[in-house]
């Protein structure tokens, strides 16, 4: 498996499949990043591998962004049953499993 990393910040930021030698310029338009800070890195991580590595050179607020509830069911959980039942039903468990760093 061939991905894209940014040199300058060594993150892992496109991956295409099947890899051709249109994938760095692939990169740099989904990126918009410059093309030298870019390099090409070949590995041989299973897909579950390259699933973990994703995830854990996210922060903490990309992390929570998908596990909270959605807004709707949010703001009808704050209607219904308040304030407190929302942040401590809601909101602390998904803070809690993904504290700042």
């Amino acid at each position: 498996m061939k991905y894209i990393k940014q040199k300058s910040t060594n993150k892992i930021v496109h991956r295409e499949e099947p890899y051709s030698e249109k994938t760095i310029d692939n990169a740099v338009i989904c990126t918009g990043i410059d093309k030298s800070d870019l390099e090409i890195v070949d590995t041989d991580w299973t897909n579950e591998q390259w699933t973990n590595e994703i995830f854990n050179q996210q922060s903490y607020s990309e992390k929570r962004a998908d596990k909270y509830p959605d807004w709707k069911i949010q703001l009808d959980k704050i209607y219904h049953e308040g304030i407190d039942a929302w942040k401590n039903d809601m909101i602390k468990p998904v803070k809690d499993k993904y504290a700042k760093e």
